[in-house]
């Protein structure tokens, strides 16, 4: 469900569950400079200390608490919640989850019997959102409040991809767009039109390093966007300085990236990174 910042009542606040990383960040600033009352629930040992001070109401929460995301989202008066930020895949096939962090009855029904037999993160999402707007909680796209941090169309660097990396994106952006079909992962990496590696449960970063030890000569090309039918609400695709910095150590030399379906978290300083770096970077229009 996405949502137009002009349409919410202004006395209303807005909601945000946060995890890891700057995005909350951003989307916390993003929701101010929409005059809305922003109201956090920021997950515990996920959120970056700094968030707080950007939020009206603020409260920490377990990622396996939902009972209490909900009794805050009453208290808070809470209709609408953007969900952004990392919260780590591997946690959620650590074999000792259950004893790290217990779930309450609400997150336990959702997991072990709701998604028994498919956890995948789109069917998690759905899952999720279904259960918090049968409790009055509805979340809406994450990228509501951040239009100017979304990739555009064209060249975005003052570095233009090489005649090679452009036929690399020619070649490999269907690609990319099946291996997102098949729920895999939102990333490959491409050089000569040989496909180095393709992200899976490891995430954008790990894949990256994996593809400079593969792929030793530079100037290799990474596609980025999210899978056909991607539901907005969660789980985004994003770019941001420490891509590039990755990038950039491992060789890679230019980045494709779906306009409307990536975020570069913080865009002016991603592109002044890719800029200081040599890194080129380019949005695809996702059809």
């Amino acid at each position: 469900m996405s949502a137009d910042p002009a349409n919410f009542d202004p006395m209303r606040p807005i909601g945000l569950i946060a995890g890891q990383g700057a995005l909350p960040v951003i989307v916390a600033r993003g929701m101010r400079a929409a005059g809305r009352r922003v109201a956090c629930i920021g997950l515990a040992d996920q959120y970056v200390p700094e968030l707080p001070l950007l939020c009206d109401d603020f409260a920490e929460a377990g990622v396996v608490q939902l009972g209490k995301w909900l009794r805050l989202a009453r208290r808070f008066g809470m209709r609408e919640a953007v969900m952004v930020g990392r919260v780590s895949k591997a946690r959620m096939h650590d074999p000792l989850r259950v004893f790290r962090q217990i779930p309450d009855w609400r997150a336990f029904n959702l997991w072990y019997r709701k998604l028994r037999h498919d956890r995948r993160s789109a069917t998690l999402l759905t899952a999720l959102a279904e259960d918090l707007a049968k409790e009055g909680l509805v979340l809406i796209d994450s990228t509501t409040f951040i239009p100017d941090h979304m990739a555009s169309e064209g060249v975005l660097t003052r570095r233009a991809p090489t005649a090679e990396q452009a036929s690399d994106i020619a070649f490999a952006w269907p690609l990319l767009r099946q291996v997102g079909a098949l729920d895999i992962g939102q990333a490959i990496a491409v050089r000569e039109k040989d496909v180095i590696a393709v992200e899976a449960v490891e995430g954008t970063d790990h894949m990256i390093e994996r593809a400079g030890t593969l792929c030793r000569k530079k100037g290799w090309t990474l596609l980025k966007t999210a899978r056909p039918g991607h539901d907005m609400r969660a789980d985004v695709p994003t770019i941001g300085v420490s891509t590039i910095e990755k990038m950039h150590a491992a060789g890679g030399g230019c980045i494709a990236v779906g306009v409307g379906r990536v975020i570069l978290v913080d865009r002016p300083a991603v592109l002044a990174a890719a800029d200081r770096l040599g890194i080129a970077v380019v949005g695809m229009i996702d059809r």
